[in-house]
């Protein structure tokens, strides 16, 4: 059936109309998806009636689309009394997340990707921890065992390099921040949500993160995962909005702030806790191979993949500065190491893979950088353990 295109008018949501509270207040946030809308609603609408031993609420989240989702959204509300819908004037799915959450009344609200990529047979074991108390947040995990997934050798490396630099950088102790399958008590959501600044797709993460300083518990489910090849994904694009993401995050001279609203945060815990202190090393090395990183991406289109890494490079060396005495200048060998390394990648991936492109060409120096963290962390760590013997 051909479904009338953006020229229409786009209908207002209606009020919400309730048969039975909800528990759990679903949000499917969407952006030009009218392909896979109605019969990923429809399905993940039916699995709930058939399997889900509480009332629910599916809410589809427009992030401002510009084709027939927002039409097709208001038809499914119409028709599935379980099924509303928001219209966002801009995009972003922390922004559609925000929005969702913060407005409603179940005492469990949570998320999953409008492909569906993930098996609905999780959904239960995601929430119940919720509402029995025993945890404040629950995410679905692609990389712990147990966890089945099907998809491509390039996302496969990047989600791993991802959740690698977050534990190198921030301390994280959750395995998948990205996976889009999530569930939170809305009274920690409350709390968390004025503190978490990203709108996009870094939402995740920083949530995550916020809530771990916090003391919060955050219960892990192995999750069933099947690619879709038909993502809407802007990989270079999102890759580099969360490094920025990261950086500050890394960087904020708050590691902990109190949380808006009266009262404690859940479980009786109070003001959010000052955490612990970065770590010497990774916190600039992590704010150098980001900067490297933009840098490259920028200079590439011009110039030759080694000319533009020792450029970056050497620019971000020059440039560089103190960033609240956290940031200082490497010394000449901590550069010519680096030079050194992010070099030999480029040379082994132009070896390897002649028509390799920018996508490949970060994630070598991703890699590189990554190399150079984990080397320097591993000999920090035997030194202080000869310290300690010493003494």
């Amino acid at each position: 059936m051909n479904h009338p295109r953006a020229t229409l008018p786009v209908p207002a949501p209606p009020s919400p109309t309730h048969h039975d509270e909800p528990v759990l207040d679903l949000a499917v946030p969407v952006f030009n998806e009218e392909a896979d809308l109605e019969p990923s609603v429809r399905r993940l609408h039916a699995y709930l009636r058939e399997t889900f031993p509480y009332p629910f609420r599916i809410t589809v989240a427009d992030n401002a689309s510009t084709d027939a989702t927002p039409l097709i959204a208001a038809r499914l509300a119409a028709e599935l009394p379980e099924v509303e819908w928001i219209r966002l004037a801009e995009k972003g799915r922390g922004r559609a997340l925000r929005a969702v959450w913060s407005a409603s009344t179940a005492p469990v609200v949570g998320y999953l990707d409008v492909d569906l990529s993930t098996g609905l047979a999780a959904l239960l074991p995601l929430v119940a921890p919720l509402l029995s108390g025993h945890s404040d947040l629950a995410i679905g995990t692609r990389l712990a065992p147990g966890a089945r997934v099907v998809r491509g050798p390039k996302r496969e490396a990047i989600s791993r390099c991802y959740n690698v630099l977050l534990r190198c950088t921030l301390s994280v102790g959750f395995s998948d921040a990205q996976c889009g399958f999530k569930a939170v008590r809305r009274d920690a959501a409350a709390r968390l949500l004025p503190l978490v600044r990203d709108s996009a797709w870094f939402f995740d993460t920083e949530l995550l993160v916020v809530a771990e300083r916090a003391g919060l518990r955050i219960h892990e489910v192995p999750v069933d995962w099947v690619d879709d090849p038909d993502s809407r994904v802007a990989l270079v694009s999102t890759a580099l909005a969360d490094l920025r993401g990261i950086a500050r995050v890394a960087l904020s001279p708050a590691r902990g702030a109190k949380p808006a609203g009266p009262g404690a945060l859940p479980s009786g815990r109070g003001a959010l806790p000052s955490g612990r202190p970065p770590r010497p090393y990774v916190v600039p090395a992590a704010v150098m191979a980001l900067a490297h990183l933009l840098l490259y991406a920028a200079l590439r289109p011009a110039a030759a993949a080694q000319v533009a890494n020792a450029l970056s490079l050497l620019a971000c060396w020059t440039l560089a500065l103190p960033v609240r005495g956290r940031l200082p200048r490497p010394a000449p060998p901590a550069l010519a190491a680096r030079l050194a390394l992010t070099a030999g990648s480029l040379a082994v991936l132009r070896h390897t893979v002649p028509a390799a492109g920018l996508r490949a060409e970060l994630a070598a120096l991703a890699t590189a950088h990554l190399s150079l963290v984990l080397a320097r962390s591993a000999f920090g760590r035997r030194g202080r353990r000869t310290e300690s013997t010493a003494s």
